[in-house]
């Protein structure tokens, strides 16, 4: 299905699926797409896309956040990983290396699994397989949900659309599939995770053929500015693997 489009304050509304998504583009070079976490809009982002300033960066607010509408009925993981698919046709791009934070890395490992020959490399970033995760502080996961005190504040998701993906992530796994994960994978997290403990990182990078696990000093929210540059650094030197001289 060809997304149609319309443009809203600098971001490029979508319709694929009967889903109404915001996607923005940023930058010139190689694309990567980021997937953002769970009740994120594409300004979580900003820290990272900056310092990421070589590369064509696309991004898309999941439905339920940000200018995306949320839809009546919950959207699965598989589904997401199918509309990550469509912004990918929509910016007119083949293939691209992937990211995802958080929950956006679920909707990573799904895409790389349907999607092989359009994901170049994958980074998964403080994420975990789903059902059969160690689970985190439940304190910790409400903090992560708030849009951070600094800076500009993000727009909020709204509930349905926090409920919605919540129910994604709860009911899925990527534990079947793993091994069968075929794109060059770097798996970072922080080591003092909270939210997504370092144990699920570890298990992600042993069951991914080849993935290279890197854990930085922090916690869950390595957006933020203060851990954008480093995260950067690594992510880069992992993509920059895969450019011929």
């Amino acid at each position: 299905m060809t997304p149609s489009r319309s443009t809203v304050a600098g971001s490029q509304l979508l319709a694929i699926d009967g889903l109404e998504v915001a996607m923005h583009v940023q930058g010139g070079g190689d694309a990567l797409l980021l997937i953002n976490g769970m009740a994120r809009p594409l300004q979580s982002w900003e820290h990272l896309a900056r310092e990421l300033s070589a590369r064509t960066i696309v991004s898309f607010d999941a439905p339920g956040v940000g200018d995306s509408r949320t839809p009546l009925l919950p959207v699965s993981i598989p589904r997401l990983a199918a509309l990550a698919t469509g912004v990918l046709d929509a910016a007119g791009l083949r293939e691209a290396d992937i990211l995802g934070f958080s929950h956006g890395g679920a909707v990573a490992q799904q895409l790389a699994r349907d999607e092989p020959g359009r994901v170049r490399r994958l980074v998964l970033v403080s994420t975990s397989c789903g059902l059969g995760a160690t689970l985190g502080s439940q304190e910790a996961v409400l903090r992560s949900l708030a849009p951070p005190a600094d800076g500009n504040p993000w727009p909020r998701a709204d509930a349905r659309g926090l409920l919605w993906h919540a129910l994604a992530f709860s009911s899925w796994s990527s534990i079947p599939f793993l091994g069968t994960i075929t794109a060059p994978t770097l798996v970072v997290c922080g080591r003092h995770d909270r939210v997504v403990p370092p144990a699920n990182s570890r298990m992600l990078a042993e069951r991914i053929p080849g993935a290279t696990l890197v854990l930085m000093q922090g916690g869950h929210d390595l957006q933020r500015r203060e851990q954008a540059g480093a995260l950067a650094h690594i992510v880069e030197d992992f993509l920059g693997q895969g450019t011929c001289a």
